[in-house]
């Protein structure tokens, strides 16, 4: 049976293929190169000048360069991208055959997280010149990502007192086992010895966790936090917060955090109305940020945000779910409530304080109360207060909220695109690329350098994947026309060269090699391919 047959590794090349011509016309690294090249590094804040003495530096363009080919191939690791400099002839291509180490290749990613913050923002500003971007509907959500610790090097005061107590339970038996000569002396000894140096570091922890005003501490990466991820799952994370413009699924804002949803949505409104340069637009968001506070933001920035409403918790219902606040009157006029039973409930105006988890104050609010719900007929059906009484709690932010609830039960249909909206991002990066977690080690600005490479990848994959890559480089090209310039120059040069040499050749094999000889001369420059 026949086979197709490879070339022959000995076999010595008469006309060596250069590296440009290794690379197709088409090759996505060529876009990568021009990208790149099109940007204004010093101005995103890359550092582009190096002292003289020593040995010289990398330029950033190359290193940014190998990142972004990393992360369009689904390759993160500063050691993975060391390989495939010196075995994948793409990379040889875009970095010119430069072989960066590791530890420079990490040490760029570790350095320039607002520069690459910028060069993210110039993907979006590439998507808004192909009116890619709508700029009327956009949806917000995050997804947490693994961080580089596990939960055993995460610490709260409740797992401290667990092991201490643990400890010290060990450290009396073995006390015990001295005192009344059981076993070993220097066995025993060595071990409590041990427990006691355990004890110091758990010491140390509490007295950390303590100093640091948290409530939880984690030592391999002191920023991650022990977070739900999904159902009762939990991991310590980080929480990757984007906007989403709904047009083309298209990431315009993202912002790593190490804390929940629930304080996020007025600043991610904020950077989306100075990205996009207006604020008409509308707002999708879960019922994990529905906060009176970030509700009252939004309405100060004039936007229209359509949050969820969470379910009200059993302590917050009557005993009759007929007679829940949400079925009270407010008069806005008289600040007053009226119940079902026609009394009014008023307020003294004293603004009272509800505080966090933390102990920090989380929004002020007014009681509404009246004297005629001690003699009222249908008290146990409306409280389970036998002594004050129905107490109704306004809060300073609850016009925001009923006007939340007006706009949730008027866009019920809208609504239901949030998910296909803000999820395509986070399917793609997690599910097709597997960039479930954080690659970078030790503090959340790290952290958003890697969520930045990732989000700037899926754009650029994003808008290939719209327009074509023949679009986005003629663009490219376009806002570069220095650099454009000096590569046609390069390549009429090496056209021009190639015909020389072609036509040199030829006169060598006609006039010189074989004068007389047509059919030899045939064959030799079929073969040659001229």
């Amino acid at each position: 049976m026949k086979y197709i047959k490879g070339q022959n590794r000995t076999q010595i090349t008469l006309f060596p293929v250069s590296l440009d011509d290794a690379v197709g016309i088409e090759n996505e690294v060529r876009l990568i190169d021009l990208f790149v090249d099109s940007l204004k590094l010093p101005e995103f804040g890359f550092r582009v000048d190096h002292m003289e003495n020593g040995r010289p530096a990398y330029h950033p363009a190359d290193l940014l360069k190998l990142y972004i080919y990393g992360y369009l191939n689904k390759l993160r690791s500063s050691r993975d991208l060391e390989k495939e400099c010196h075995r994948n002839i793409e990379v040889m291509w875009l970095l010119k055959c430069l072989k960066p180490d590791h530890n420079t290749i990490s040490n760029f990613r570790r350095d320039n997280p607002k520069a690459i913050k910028k060069v993210f923002r110039e993907t979006v500003k590439i998507a808004q010149y192909f009116n890619l971007i709508g700029g009327t509907l956009v949806a917000g959500d995050s997804t947490k990502l693994r961080a580089q610790n596990s939960k055993k090097n995460n610490y709260n005061q409740k797992k401290i007192d667990r092991h201490l107590e643990y400890i010290e339970n060990k450290l009396d038996e073995y006390e015990r086992a001295l005192a009344e000569n059981d076993g070993d002396k220097q066995e025993i000894e060595k071990e409590i010895r041990k427990q006691n140096q355990r004890k110091d570091g758990y010491k140390k922890l509490e007295k950390q966790l303590k100093e640091s005003g948290q409530r939880q501490i984690s030592t391999s990466d002191p920023d991650s936090r022990h977070q739900i991820t999904r159902n009762n799952i939990t991991e310590v994370s980080y929480s990757a917060q984007t906007t989403v413009d709904a047009k083309n699924n298209i990431p315009i804002d993202y912002k790593v955090t190490n804390a929940n949803d629930k304080k996020a949505m007025g600043e991610m409104l904020r950077r989306a109305k100075t990205i996009l340069r207006t604020n008409q637009f509308t707002a999708l968001y879960d019922k994990g940020y529905h906060t009176g506070s970030e509700l009252a933001i939004a309405d100060v920035l004039d936007i229209r945000a359509i949050v969820a409403i969470p379910p009200f918790s059993g302590a917050s219902h009557a005993p009759d779910l007929n007679y829940d606040v949400e079925h009270f009157d407010y008069n806005p006029q008289t600040d007053t409530y009226t119940c079902l039973q026609g009394h009014t409930l008023t307020t003294t105006g004293y603004w009272h304080q509800a505080k966090n988890d933390a102990g920090e104050v989380a929004y002020r609010f007014r009681n509404y109360t009246t004297p005629q719900c001690k003699t009222c007929e249908v008290r146990p059906l409306c409280t389970k207060s036998a002594v004050n009484g129905k107490q109704v709690r306004r809060s300073e932010f609850a016009d925001s909220i009923e006007n939340n609830k007006e706009r949730v039960m008027k866009s019920e249909k809208l609504y239901k695109r949030r998910q296909a909206i803000v999820e395509h991002p986070f399917g793609t990066i997690k599910r097709q690329w597997g960039f479930n977690y954080i690659i970078t080690k030790k503090y959340i600005e790290r952290a958003e350098a890697d969520f930045g490479f990732i989000m700037t990848a899926y754009n650029l994959r994003r808008i290939i994947n719209i327009i074509g890559m023949k679009r986005l480089q003629q663009y490219l090209e376009s806002i570069f026309p220095i650099f454009c310039f000096k590569i046609s120059c390069f390549k009429l040069f090496l056209s021009l060269l190639n015909r020389l040499l072609k036509k040199t050749i030829k006169t060598v094999c006609n006039e010189i090699l074989f004068p007389n000889y047509n059919f030899k001369r045939t064959i030799v420059i079929s073969k040659m391919g001229f």
